[in-house]
């Protein structure tokens, strides 16, 4: 299986078409190490309609073949694909995505990143604080792009005061965002109950769509979610990590996708770190506590292929 990399297929159906033919979106979540080509394909077996790269410094995109090539490999079954940037300005928001362009389905704002690297440096949830400079980003990005159909969208996280938070999304709304996505906790809060309340205000104020991401581990989850907010779509990053089949149904990740697994990381030369780490996850409720604390113990290949060929 061959790896493409920026540029080198047709555009498919837009995200917008998706959002007009669907009640309920389904998609994966931009993960640091964990949402890179294999996994994408891996969900997208399993009813995940929408996926997106880890997110991506856009200064070092721009500026970088090599970090291009590190950070943004796909190929024409990874769609539709949203590519997310964590960016300062307009002018690097707008370069990037028009680098990304004609490998994808759209680009995303990170608006929502909470680590402390990311605030000291101007990005991610930073940005909430700043609906002057997202409306600006946006709106650059959509005049730099002259496909309507091309997805611009913004992930985002619940300001201490709602209010804010509808305003920042007015303004991206206004400045040509496609849709916006919104994890339902503040950049201070972890293990918090997700701001259903809050979500479902915000919708009511919008007229794109708005997609909900928190504690999705079960489809019932998902369904919930969109119950108790009137969400267009959710979005799911640790559920899926646990159960790529997530939107399935299923409650535990099927002996199949363990297997499809195994077939992707080995056909796409998957660091046997990351292989490993996406076993832990997808094992955790399939394994006794004994037997977990032992397979996660191993530390090569052969190992965890012994322990499986005989578990699966």
């Amino acid at each position: 299986m061959e790896n493409i990399q920026v540029g080198e297929f047709q555009k498919f159906p837009s995200i917008i078409d998706l959002f007009k033919k669907k009640k309920f979106v389904t998609m994966c979540a931009p993960m640091v190490r964990y949402s890179k080509l294999p996994f994408r394909l891996l969900v997208r077996k399993y009813a995940c309609d929408v996926a997106f790269t880890p997110m991506i410094i856009s200064h070092s995109f721009i500026e970088s073949v090599k970090a291009r090539d590190t950070d943004f490999t796909t190929n024409c079954e990874d769609r539709p694909l949203i590519v997310q940037f964590a960016a300062r300005n307009g002018q690097e928001l707008a370069e990037a995505a028009e680098i990304a362009y004609s490998s994808s389905d759209g680009v995303d704002l990170n608006c929502g990143c909470p680590q402390r690297w990311a605030l000291a440096d101007g990005y991610g949830a930073c940005l909430l604080d700043k609906p002057d400079l997202v409306h600006d980003m946006i709106y650059q990005v959509r005049n730099r792009l002259p496909d309507s159909k091309y997805s611009i969208s913004l992930k985002i996280r619940i300001h201490d005061d709602i209010r804010k938070t509808v305003e920042v999304c007015r303004r991206a709304e206004k400045a040509g965002a496609t849709f916006i996505s919104i994890h339902g906790r503040t950049k201070l809060q972890r293990n918090e109950p997700i701001n259903l309340d809050g979500i479902k205000l915000i919708k009511s104020c919008m007229k794109i769509p708005i997609v909900g991401n928190g504690d999705v581990f079960h489809l019932k989850d998902a369904m919930n979610f969109q119950n108790a907010t009137n969400v267009d779509g959710v979005m799911s990053a640790r559920g899926l990590l646990q159960n790529p089949s997530l939107f399935t149904g299923t409650d535990v990740t099927p002996i199949e996708c363990i297997k499809h697994w195994i077939y992707l990381s080995l056909s796409y030369g998957v660091a046997f770190t990351n292989m490993h780490h996406h076993l832990m996850f997808m094992l955790e409720k399939n394994l006794p506590k004994s037997e977990r604390k032992y397979f996660n113990s191993f530390n090569s290949l052969s190992a965890v292929l012994d322990y499986l060929d005989n578990y699966i």
